[in-house]
């Protein structure tokens, strides 16, 4: 399978400030760190300002995020991201901190809150079986509405207002997944085949001892998504932190293409390549 993907921002930095951009995909968009014969991806990233290149710095979180950094000044700032992927990468790789972090609730994914709702929801399920009901337990009680939520709704604000976006629908199915002591976080990716085009959200949840992706908005194939951010909720995957001066976002325009768009079925395990 090939996959292409893009990311323009247009911003304006109202003072010196230093940009955190997550745009690139993971370094083997699978997570791995496993070279994969036949797996490619060949991408381009530039930071400009008035037709000038900014110099870009890589990083990498606690996550295994590539992050990149760039020092800005006063005035408006291109960022402009291009990859074409080919292949399947290596699935995501696991340690035992992993199965430690992601079971414990966090900022956006109250699973300490939601113990009793999943217990009598979903008591009796694992494997296939609980991912594929929290799933579509979800999916059938949230209306996707975009503009609906805030930034700062959590997974018990989403299931109380019923409606979100991808972010939210994550939210709580990771929640739900860790009160019923599964290790879950969020993945940002691109999704080919999602409409309207964006970044998108999903959950990867760790079952027969893989990660494997739950989807509960099914608006892009899980088999054509490629990985860029991971973490334990949404404050670990946001696609551009500013440090200093006020920076203000103008225009986002986001794409992503396969040459493929597979069937999709909930009920079956889907890691992410």
């Amino acid at each position: 399978m090939k996959r292409t993907a893009s990311a323009h921002l247009t911003l304006e930095a109202l003072a010196p400030a230093r940009l955190v951009v997550s745009v690139a995909v993971a370094a083997d968009a699978g997570g791995s760190g496993v070279a994969v014969p036949g797996f490619t991806a060949v991408e381009r990233l530039s930071v400009g300002q008035a037709g000038v290149p900014v110099a870009v710095r890589e990083i990498f979180d606690q996550h295994g995020t590539r992050l990149h950094l760039a020092d800005v000044q006063a005035g408006p700032v291109d960022v402009e991201y291009h990859v074409e992927v080919t292949g399947q990468a290596a699935p995501a790789s696991v340690s035992e901190v992993d199965l430690i972090r992601y079971l414990r609730p966090s900022r956006y994914c109250e699973s300490d809150r939601l113990g009793p709702t999943a217990q009598a929801e979903f008591s009796g399920l694992a494997g296939l079986d609980l991912l594929a009901g929290v799933s579509s337990w979800v999916g059938s009680r949230l209306a996707y509405v975009p503009g609906a939520s805030l930034p700062t709704d959590g997974a018990v604000r989403t299931l109380l207002a019923r409606q979100g976006v991808c972010r939210d629908y994550a939210h709580l199915v990771i929640a739900l997944l860790r009160a019923r002591d599964v290790p879950a976080r969020i993945v940002s990716v691109y999704a080919p085949g999602l409409s309207p085009m964006d970044f998108h959200a999903v959950a990867e949840a760790f079952v027969d001892g893989a990660w494997h992706v739950v989807d509960a908005t099914t608006l892009a194939p899980r088999q054509t998504l490629v990985r860029i951010a991971t973490g334990r909720d949404a404050a670990d995957t946001a696609f551009l932190t500013t440090i200093g001066g006020g920076v203000l976002l103008h225009t986002l325009e986001v794409s992503a293409v396969a040459d493929e768009l597979p069937r999709d079925d909930v009920t079956e395990l889907v890691q992410l390549h």
